[in-house]
C-alpha cells in the first residue's frame, strides 16, 4: 500500500510517498496489445545494446507536486520496468546513466537523498541475488567510485561480484560517471603503462583506448535513448556513442511507457542500415598490449575483492 504524507519541503507543501521494496526483476507489465507489437518488432533487427539517459525525474516531481526524492524513486521503478521490456525483446545489454559526476553540484540535501536511495536499491539487489542469477543478469558499475561514500562503494562491489559469472543479460549502471572522466582515466592508465615499459608508443591505437575504458568489454550501444526533451549527451559515453543511433523523446523518464520504448526501437530499425556502414574496422592488439589490458582488468577485479 502507498501512503501519502504531506510535509514542508523548502517552504513548499509537497507529497512524500512510502513504497514497498521494489524488485529489480519484474513480471511482464506489458498489455497483450503491447506484447503483440513487441513480437512484430522482433522480425526486424533488435539492438544488442541499448543505453538510456534517464532524464526528467526532478521535472516529474515538480509536475506532480511531490518531493525531488519521490521523483528519483519513480525513476528507479521505471528502470526496473524498462529492464523487463528489454528482456522481453531479447536485448542482451543495457547501460543507464544513474548519477553523473556533475550531480555533485546539486544541493547536499538532494545528493544525500540520492545516495540513500542508491543504498536501498543496492541492498535490495543483494537480497535478490538468486533471482538475478536465475535470469543470468550480470551487474556492472562504471564510474569513478573514489568519490562515493565507503559503504556505498562496498555495496557496489558486492553487487558486481555476486553476479559476475552471469552472461545472459548485462546491466551497466553509470554511477559517479562522466565521459570526460572515463577518457582521462583511460589516458592515465595508458600513460603509466608506457612509463613502466608495459607498453610501447607503437601500441597506441583506438583499440587499446577502447580496452581501457570503464565500459570494457561491453560493445558500443546500438541505440541511445534520452527522455525529457533534452537533445544532448550530457557527457555520457561520448566515446562509445560515436556510431550509435540516438533517439530523443520529450516524455519525462518516470512517464516513459512501453509504447515510447517500442517507438524508439522502431525508429532504430528504420535507420540502422544508414549508419552501420560508417563503423570502422578494428585492429588486433599486439601481444604486449593484450597482456597490459589483461592486467588492467585483473587489477580492477582485485580491487573489488579488496573493497567487498
Amino acid at each position: 500500500m502507498v501512503i501519502n504524507l504531506q510535509r514542508s519541503y523548502n517552504g513548499l507543501d509537497v507529497l512524500f510517498l512510502t513504497h514497498p521494496a521494489m524488485s529489480w526483476i519484474r513480471d511482464n507489465s506489458m498489455t497483450w496489445m503491447q506484447r503483440c507489437c513487441a513480437q512484430v518488432l522482433t522480425y526486424g533487427e533488435i539492438p544488442k545494446h541499448v543505453a538510456f539517459i534517464m532524464d526528467g525525474n526532478r521535472r516529474y516531481a515538480k509536475k506532480k507536486c511531490v518531493a525531488k526524492q519521490e521523483g528519483h524513486v519513480r525513476g528507479f521503478d521505471k528502470l526496473a520496468e524498462t529492464l523487463q521490456w528489454c528482456l522481453h525483446l531479447g536485448i542482451k545489454e543495457v547501460t543507464v546513466y544513474a548519477f553523473s559526476l556533475d550531480n555533485f553540484k546539486r544541493t547536499q540535501e538532494e545528493i544525500d537523498a540520492l545516495f540513500d536511495l542508491a543504498r536501498e536499491k543496492f541492498k535490495r539487489l543483494l537480497e535478490e541475488k538468486d533471482k538475478l542469477n536465475e535470469h543470468g543478469v550480470c551487474i556492472n558499475f562504471i564510474g569513478n567510485i573514489k568519490k562515493l561514500p565507503d559503504d556505498l562503494v562496498k555495496l557496489i562491489a558486492e553487487s558486481m561480484l555476486i553476479t559476475k559469472q552471469n552472461n545472459k543479460t548485462f546491466l551497466n549502471v553509470a554511477f559517479s560517471y562522466t565521459g570526460h572522466d572515463e577518457l582521462t582515466n583511460a589516458f592515465n592508465q595508458i600513460s603509466n603503462g608506457i612509463k613502466n615499459n608495459d607498453l610501447e608508443e607503437s601500441d597506441l591505437s583506438v583499440e587499446i583506448l577502447d580496452n581501457c575504458m570503464y565500459t570494457y568489454p561491453s560493445p558500443p550501444p546500438d541505440l541511445l535513448i534520452r527522455t525529457s526533451g533534452e537533445t544532448r549527451l550530457s557527457d555520457f559515453m561520448i566515446w562509445q556513442c560515436s556510431y550509435s543511433y540516438i533517439y530523443f523523446t520529450s516524455v519525462l523518464w518516470p512517464e516513459f511507457t512501453a509504447w515510447d520504448f517500442m517507438i524508439a526501437i522502431f525508429m532504430y530499425q528504420r535507420n540502422v542500415r544508414a549508419f552501420v556502414r560508417y563503423k570502422l574496422p578494428t585492429k588486433r592488439l599486439s601481444s604486449r598490449a593484450e597482456k597490459f589490458v589483461e592486467n588492467v582488468q585483473q587489477n580492477r577485479l582485485n580491487s573489488l575483492y579488496t573493497i567487498a
